[in-house]
């Protein structure tokens, strides 16, 4: 488990930290929760389904085929997908609530990102304010979390339509078949049933998007099947030293919303 840490003047005043270069974080990561501007692009290269959480459900993208290990995380700490859902990108920081409800900013302790050194990027400046840095990272968490009730209004509205069924993910393996628990998708006959009213109270909620981007999604399913093939395999041998690797094109600690591939 990460050491969260809420970011202040007493704790981190002289103390810098570095933007990632690996994934290696995120390697136990086989869901993450989306918010509504990024499910069209997250559904064109991989699967999503939706989770319980407390009385309702969620959408997330679908990294993995089993708890605790995500497959788009290469060997070395390449991302294998092309896309890289938004919350991820804030690492090694994130927001928390306080007992009042408050959001507060932390970072991870345990993520080595962080020194007592000079090297990397200040905490606070000078006059003892949040670094412009630091700034940009919460205002892109904040818009992150303020975006987060638009999926929540439209599963409400699909789980009351009855149209949230499990779905049935069957696992090969050497020991045989397993079926894999907690995923949910949208039940397409029962969608296909509904009234017209209740048609376009899915409408009016916001909820078809995400429908039919659930529905599209799925067929990234075999990706993953082929990603866990080839995680399986031992690595190849070297021909010659390995060099060091690239991030994706977009950067993946770019704050600014408008700029950011979360769209």
């Amino acid at each position: 488990m990460p050491t969260l840490a809420a970011v202040s003047r007493e704790r981190h005043a002289d103390k810098h930290w570095k933007r990632f270069v690996s994934y290696d974080f995120a390697r136990q990561s086989s869901l993450a929760p989306l918010v509504a501007a990024e499910i069209p692009k997250a559904a064109m290269t991989m699967p999503l389904a939706f989770i319980r959480q407390g009385e309702g459900y969620v959408p997330v993208a679908l990294m993995g085929l089993e708890p605790g290990k995500n497959l788009l995380v290469a060997p070395d700490g390449r991302w294998l997908g092309r896309y890289v859902p938004s919350v991820l990108r804030g690492y090694p920081f994130s927001l928390a609530k306080t007992e009042s409800e408050t959001l507060v900013l932390c970072i991870d302790e345990d993520s080595g990102l962080m020194s007592d050194s000079s090297e990397g990027e200040p905490f606070f400046n000078d006059e003892g304010a949040p670094a412009e840095s630091l700034t940009q990272i919460k205002d892109f968490l904040q818009h992150i979390e303020r975006k987060r009730g638009a999926p929540a209004i439209a599963c409400t509205t699909l789980a009351e339509q009855d149209l949230i069924r499990p779905w049935p993910i069957t696992l090969k393996g050497e020991t045989g078949e397993r079926q894999v628990e907690g995923v949910f998708q949208i039940d397409e006959t029962a969608l296909n049933q509904l009234s017209d009213d209740a048609f376009l109270s899915l409408r009016r909620t916001g909820a078809l998007p995400l429908v039919y981007c659930q529905l599209l999604s799925m067929s990234h399913l075999a990706m993953l099947g082929e990603l866990a093939s080839a995680h399986a395999r031992p690595p190849p041998q070297p021909t010659r030293p390995l060099g060091g690797f690239a991030l994706p094109d977009d950067d993946l600690l770019q704050f600014d919303w408008n700029q950011s591939s979360a769209g």
